[in-house]
């Protein structure tokens, strides 16, 4: 069987590996004759009884993670803390000089946001223009701030086929990425609190999923990345197929559910509901599709992520704004510094832990910073 297939489990024994996922009525009680009947089925998960097709590895089961310290691989810490109480709070990064702000307020996760990230690189909005290596890039720079920090990444709709889809797992997971979202939408995607959204067919977002999975199931020694399937379907054919969508995603093997422009606390809550005992995540943008809950209101209403994807590009608009009009109408930039000199932004950027580093190997570079 090919690397990562090993873990979907069909009821009749074929001669190639065949995956496949069902559609169920969650709501009805299941039969628990269809698993006994199948030597080829694993009879039960920790979570639930699994069914023909249904993705399960007993290595990545949530229990496994419950205790211990927190580890300094951040795929393997992202998933102690989604095991353990508490929600995950990841600010949205749009580059290195927000990801110093966020790591020095004391946030232990970090979320990089398609949009900030088009943004910031490109100076484009979240239209589908930026690419895999813009992705990548931004990734390998921000991982490297604080390499044991999870970093949640933005994938867009995988930029392409399964094997795209593949290969942005690969260099996602190689540049410390702990977490990838994944979408449903079609490649000429948009944000998903703009309007005007198409999305694909249920099988094309399963088959997504799938690579994703089979990719991180592939990686030598076992890797703990952690795949995240987004649905926008909610805008384009209603909440109930959004849960299904998510349904089939988490099926399929994705770790946590991302539910897109919720509207209400109550469908939050019911997708929370619906999608137990998968992690959900949510997103809030500030005047976006998703009402703006505070963290511990995310956390009343049962979701387990919480990201603010465009909290760091929108305060570096207004700030960086009100800097050029002061300059342009004072003709100095004295009043936005605010008394910060050079030094002190450094120091912001990891002046001393460059200086040190120097220091312990002998070097006497920077002795008089």
């Amino acid at each position: 069987m090919a690397p990562g297939l090993d873990y979907y489990r069909s009821s009749e024994p074929k001669e190639t590996p065949v995956v496949q996922v069902i559609t169920v009525d969650r709501s009805s009680s299941e039969s628990s004759s269809t698993a006994s009947e199948s030597s080829d089925c694993l009879t039960l998960s920790p979570e639930r009884p699994l069914r023909p097709g249904v993705y399960y590895n007993p290595r990545l089961d949530p229990k496994n993670f419950l205790d211990g310290p927190l580890s300094y691989d951040p795929a393997t810490r992202l998933r102690q803390m989604l095991a353990r109480p508490g929600i995950v709070i990841a600010p949205g990064i749009c580059d290195g000089i927000s990801a110093r702000c966020a790591l020095e307020a004391g946030f232990d996760c970090l979320y990089q946001s398609g949009a900030a990230t088009t943004a910031s690189r490109l100076g484009m909005p979240d239209l589908a223009i930026a690419t895999l290596n813009d992705f990548v890039q931004s990734a390998q720079m921000v991982c490297g701030l604080s390499p044991t920090t999870p970093v949640i990444a933005d994938a867009d709709t995988g930029f392409g086929g399964t094997a795209m889809v593949a290969r942005t797992v690969y260099q996602y997971a190689r540049a410390g990425v702990a977490a990838m979202h994944i979408e449903d939408q079609v490649q000429t995607k948009r944000c998903g609190h703009l309007m005007g959204k198409q999305v694909v067919s249920r099988e094309e977002f399963v088959t997504r999923i799938r690579a994703a999975v089979i990719a991180r199931d592939s990686i030598p020694g076992g890797s703990n990345f952690v795949i995240i399937g987004r649905t926008d379907s909610a805008q384009v054919l209603g909440m109930d197929e959004a849960i299904t969508r998510l349904q089939l995603a988490a099926d399929a093997g994705a770790d946590v559910c991302f539910i897109e422009g919720v509207k209400t606390s109550e469908l939050l809550t019911k997708t929370v509901e619906a999608l137990k005992p998968k992690p959900v995540l949510v997103n809030v943008i500030s005047g976006g599709l998703t009402p703006s809950f505070t963290c511990k209101e995310a956390e009343l209403y049962g979701a387990k992520i919480i990201i603010f994807s465009l909290v760091s590009c929108v305060a570096a608009v207004h700030g960086i704004r009100a800097a050029m009009r002061s300059l342009k109408k004072t003709g100095t930039d004295f009043s936005s510094a605010q008394g910060m000199d050079p030094k002190a932004f450094f120091e912001v950027m990891g002046l001393h832990d460059v200086v040190e580093l120097d220091a312990r190997a002998g070097g006497k570079a920077f002795e008089l910073v």
